[in-house]
């Protein structure tokens, strides 16, 4: 075994320590908000909370649920992250599979013209225009139907099914199974990779989605936990939503959206240790084929 030359060493010493200043950068607002989110309001906006929590205090996520409509954002959220993701996933795997047979007939141009998608899009104003024509502005299936699709993911699901060796889907066909059947039984057991780490992405763009719910929904009722986070940050308003109203100097309104940041983040977080394992081969398997 060969020892390392001076620049290979210097080139590794450099990267850890590049590596190691954006690990800090990357992980550090997530810990403040943390350590801001118990410590004692007075001390949080003081500036004294930079490293650690001070005068640790659970009071602010004790008043989370007298926030108005906040248990009511939550699970629109956790419905619209569900089912979102659900129909995502039904959608784009079955288009996927169907690019991803040569026997289609025009599957070049059906391909190129998603891929377009890509770059190109109608704007803002048009895809708005679009959906109050189609009556999905102000309603559950604007939000789920409105964004099924992503053309990336499914250049991915399709990439990864055409690498899947042809044999199985003729045996299966000698056999009298239909298209469906190839698809339920053979192709998307044959993908777990793949569909996990599309899957979590999923959850996560309609977790966080926030930007065209703000846009599509005007309900009160209707809105994910993420606008009503952005309203409360920019409105300024959370004391003001509380059932029980008022102040303390255990909490302040910075700690109070701190521990509502909190909460929001925990649930994705959760799901990451599980699907873990499968993202660097679903990914990399699926995006180097065709």
């Amino acid at each position: 075994m060969s020892k390392r030359t001076f620049g290979e060493k210097s080139f590794n010493i450099f990267n850890i320590i590049l590596l190691s200043f954006v690990l800090i950068v990357t992980i550090y607002p997530f810990y403040y908000i943390f350590i801001a989110s118990i410590s004692e309001g007075s001390q949080v906006v003081g500036g004294n909370v930079v490293f650690y929590p001070i005068d640790i205090t659970f009071a602010a996520y004790k008043l989370i649920p007298t926030i108005k409509n906040f248990f009511t954002s939550f699970g629109n959220t956790l419905f619209y992250t569900f089912f979102g993701a659900l129909t995502s996933m039904a959608v784009m795997t079955m288009g996927a599979y169907a690019l991803s047979r040569k026997r289609l007939k025009g599957r070049r141009f059906i391909g190129m013209m998603i891929s377009f998608t890509m770059w190109f899009n109608a704007g803002i104003i048009p895809f708005y225009l679009n959906m109050d024509s189609l009556h999905l502005t102000n309603s559950r299936a604007g939000i789920i139907f409105g964004f099924a699709c992503s053309a990336f993911y499914i250049i991915i699901l399709r990439s990864y099914f055409e690498g899947i060796p042809i044999e199985l889907e003729e045996a299966a066909k000698v056999d009298g199974m239909s298209n469906f059947g190839i698809l339920l039984k053979i192709m998307l057991p044959l993908s777990t990779p793949v569909l996990a780490t599309i899957g979590l992405y999923c959850v996560v763009d309609r977790w966080n989605g926030y930007f065209w719910a703000m846009i599509l929904l005007k309900d009160i009722n209707l809105i994910p936990l993420q606008v009503l986070l952005k309203k409360l940050i920019v409105e300024k308003d959370v004391l003001a939503s509380m059932d029980s109203g008022g102040s303390s100097f255990a909490y302040t309104q910075e700690t109070l959206i701190d521990a509502i940041i909190v909460v929001s983040i925990v649930p994705i977080l959760a799901i990451y240790p599980f699907a873990q394992k499968y993202f660097v081969k679903g990914l990399t398997v699926g995006s180097v084929k065709g």
